[in-house]
């Protein structure tokens, strides 16, 4: 049984459990998850609008949920999209992060820390370099729709509050093609890169438990508070 910080005990009970996350999240959940926990995969491309993405979701809440006691979301904040979502017939557990670098870091805090230290950063994964989900993978479309010197010029403007490309390494999976790709791309903008230590320490906090204070709980029929968010950004 695990505890949280609004009272009352849950069990991680895994066919009764249901994990909802982007393809870039799942990448790093599907090697830890318990066996007989069931999970759906939502398209990162949702992120670029966030009102999009909160619609999804409740969507996709409102259809499953009837099937399981607990929904986990594999999103933080993500530009509000999941402040405000509501669940009548199970518990919501989300991690109290920003944004999912949060995740692939192991913590709030170590996100915090990178951020403090090297602001500029574009930060790069598995799951995002698979899905496509960075500027540059936009840079061919742009040439042919645009040709070089304009397709050159929009990536530039793009990444020009960036100095610095970091590859999270979770240990989850042999990284040399996506080291090659990401030190090609950062000498091709012009980008300092950089290999940085990440953790499966909250995806499997988030999977497992405890759900302590890195969560935000919605039991049936609460929707997910933004205060909750707001305060743990304010403590930061």
């Amino acid at each position: 049984m695990h505890a949280n910080e609004g009272g009352g005990t849950f069990a991680v009970v895994p066919d009764r459990t249901l994990e909802l996350a982007c393809a870039t999240v799942m990448e790093e959940m599907l090697p830890l998850m318990p066996p007989g926990m069931s999970h759906q995969v939502l398209d990162f491309g949702l992120h670029a609008n966030p009102e999009s993405l909160k619609s999804t979701l409740q969507a996709a809440i409102d259809n499953i949920e009837a099937r399981f006691d607990t929904v986990i979301l594999g999103y933080g904040l993500c530009s509000m999209a999941v402040a405000g979502l509501k669940a009548n017939a199970c518990t919501l557990v989300v991690p109290r992060v920003d944004d999912c670098i949060a995740l692939f870091l192991g913590s709030g805090e170590a996100y915090k820390a990178q951020h403090s230290a090297e602001p500029g950063t574009y930060y790069l994964t598995k799951g995002w370099i698979e899905a496509g989900d960075a500027p540059f993978a936009d840079y061919d479309r742009l040439v042919e729709r645009y040709g070089v010197e304009r397709a050159e010029w929009v990536l530039r403007e793009m990444l020009k509050h960036y100095t610095r490309l970091a590859l999270i390494n979770t240990g989850q999976y042999e990284m040399e093609r996506y080291r090659d790709y990401s030190r090609e791309t950062a000498a091709r903008f012009d980008l300092r890169y950089e290999e940085i230590p990440g953790s499966n320490a909250l995806v499997t906090k988030m999977l497992y438990g405890p759900w302590d204070g890195d969560f935000v709980i919605a039991r049936p029929g609460e929707t997910i508070p933004l205060d909750a968010f707001l305060e743990a950004l304010r403590r930061s």
